[in-house]
């Protein structure tokens, strides 16, 4: 199963930022031009001339997703202290999905020891089955365990079983200006790919809200989703 990102609700954009940010000078917003909104987030907050983009009137707009992505990329995420995370958990209930991610430019790349498999064998096929056995053995382990130790204990400790392309599904929301940093972060190429296909279908799943409330956001931060395609 591919890593996936959806839209859960957003609140704020444009208008709302705009409105934030006037409150300073009691500027009405319902007496502005669009043009007029472009023109204080791209040109006036974020691209100000001094290096120092007024950040705080972005936090204004707030996007909300349901993230499910393995493991290593579920780390990735939570460690972004910014952004409010909840989870799913695999120590308070059975995880029944069983869902793992198979990463696609592993295509058909031969193991060559011959000891791991035959040559005939593939990196991807030998995933596959390890994340089915680490599957079956955390469900026949947590079912041997739970008299002797009870639920709770046998859940969170047979987890030990579930591979490392596990996947879990996150809530996660951020304002627009957490958003910024999260995206740049993960987005670049130093970052791990799985992480930056993730950031990448955030930003597109913003892109493609009804109405575009956010943007000239996203042109004040000048990314695009289409300059990855």
């Amino acid at each position: 199963m591919i890593n996936k990102v959806e839209l859960i609700d957003w609140y704020g954009g444009d208008k709302a930022i705009a409105r934030a940010a006037w409150t300073s000078t009691s500027t009405d917003v319902e007496l502005k031009t669009d043009e007029q909104i472009r023109d204080l987030l791209v040109n006036k907050l974020w691209n100000n001339g001094s290096g120092k983009p007024h950040k705080s009137p972005f936090e204004r707009g707030i996007v909300e997703f349901n993230i499910t992505c393995d493991t290593a990329s579920h780390i990735h995420i939570i460690k972004h202290r910014l952004a409010n995370v909840n989870g799913q958990s695999a120590r308070y209930r059975e995880i029944k999905e069983d869902n793992y991610l198979l990463p696609e430019d592993w295509g058909n790349i031969k193991i060559s020891q011959t000891d791991l498999g035959s040559p005939s064998d593939t990196w991807i096929e030998r995933l596959k089955e390890y994340s089915e056995e680490g599957n079956r053995l955390y469900h026949e382990c947590t079912k041997d365990l739970t008299p002797v130790l009870g639920r709770k204990r046998a859940k969170e400790s047979a987890r030990f079983f579930k591979t490392y392309n596990s996947q879990l599904t996150l809530s996660v929301m951020m304002n627009m200006s957490w958003f910024y940093n999260f995206y740049t972060l993960r987005s670049d190429s130093a970052a791990q790919l799985e992480i930056q296909e993730i950031a990448i279908k955030m930003l597109k799943v913003i892109e493609d809200i009804e109405g575009n409330p956010f943007k000239y956001t996203l042109e004040a931060f000048n990314i695009k989703s289409t300059k990855y395609e």
